[in-house]
């Protein structure tokens, strides 16, 4: 299976007058501070928060009158089982979402109203592939994967379409794009269509540095996989490994990968908070918290940057403003 982007132009097409088409934004101070004009794409203002919604609506518009009967299953923390929540009410089609049992109560309380069954499971002890397969076969439904799937990462892909074209028609050029990775749909999608358009410009994946699934896959030239015994401040990028779709294309297109670590990530979302008027949650934040590190050097470029989602936890976003995470 593979993915181009003419299925990113389709998916565009599914999206129009679903999807929010979110604007690019510009903070002066910040500019000031890398040294260079970034250009934000603030998928905080997508429909659920987060970009997954995109995604989600392009699988699910897809899917015949039998499948939308029989209903889906997504296993997620929290955005990817918003976005399949929003899309199969949207669409009058049953959603099973299964999440961790340690999920963010904010996300688990939006998958919830959105109108799907919420089954948590274990994550240190259960599978939860497998007790997706199982609820799938029970109920003949389909399974939405969170990333690993071309019309997933094709409605992924509009975020980055999006991008470029407002980026060259602010800006008239994007030297380098900076996006959160965490299985790779969103940051494959994407870089399928900047290249497109922009096919000089570097593109960046950002991970969490105890999640660096991307980076050492990167590096061996295959896919290698990251402890699930660790856990990262970003929750919504705790992926084990990239896809076996995914992959391939980020192997391809990718200028290299960033880390960032807890204290970087939180530093980001004070910064978002207090400078940008923005929040945005832990994973949703990494492409900013890698540019105010100095991961990666933007000194007299135009760059785009991906804040991917805000749902996060009230209490840990207190905790984070005040400085005790």
């Amino acid at each position: 299976m593979s993915v181009t982007y003419q299925d990113i132009r389709a998916a565009a097409t599914r999206l129009a007058g679903q999807a929010v088409r979110t604007p690019l934004i510009e903070n002066l101070a910040l500019n000031e501070r890398v040294g260079g004009r970034v250009l934000i794409k603030p998928e905080i203002l997508q429909r659920v928060g987060a970009f997954k919604f995109r995604g989600a609506y392009n699988r699910l518009v897809q899917l015949s009158a039998d499948e939308r009967r029989r209903g889906v299953v997504a296993f997620s923390s929290g955005n990817h089982a918003q976005g399949v929540a929003l899309a199969a009410r949207l669409l009058d089609i049953p959603a099973v979402i299964v999440m961790p049992a340690d999920a963010p109560a904010v996300k688990v309380a939006a998958t919830r109203d959105y109108g799907a069954e919420v089954r948590f499971y274990d994550r240190a002890t259960e599978d939860r592939e497998a007790i997706s397969a199982q609820i799938a076969t029970t109920r003949g439904a389909t399974i939405v994967p969170a990333f690993d799937d071309p019309a997933i990462i094709a409605g992924q892909g509009t975020v980055g379409l999006e991008l470029v074209e407002n980026a060259l028609q602010i800006a008239g050029r994007l030297d380098a794009v900076i996006c959160p990775v965490g299985g790779g749909g969103l940051l494959a999608g994407s870089a399928l269509a900047i290249h497109n358009f922009a096919p000089d410009a570097q593109i960046w994946g950002v991970e969490p540095i105890l999640f660096d699934d991307t980076r050492r896959s990167l590096a061996a030239g295959e896919r290698v996989g990251a402890s699930p015994a660790q856990r990262s401040l970003c929750d919504a990028l705790e992926s084990p490994m990239p896809g076996k779709i995914t992959f391939p294309i980020l192997k391809r297109l990718l200028a290299g990968i960033a880390t960032v670590s807890d204290a970087e990530v939180a530093e980001a979302m004070r910064y978002a908070f207090a400078t940008l008027k923005l929040v945005v949650e832990p994973g949703g934040v990494v492409a900013l918290a890698a540019l105010l590190a100095g991961k990666i050097e933007p000194r007299g470029l135009t760059i785009g940057i991906v804040l991917s989602g805000g749902n996060v936890d009230p209490e840990l976003f207190a905790q984070v403003i005040r400085g005790e995470i």
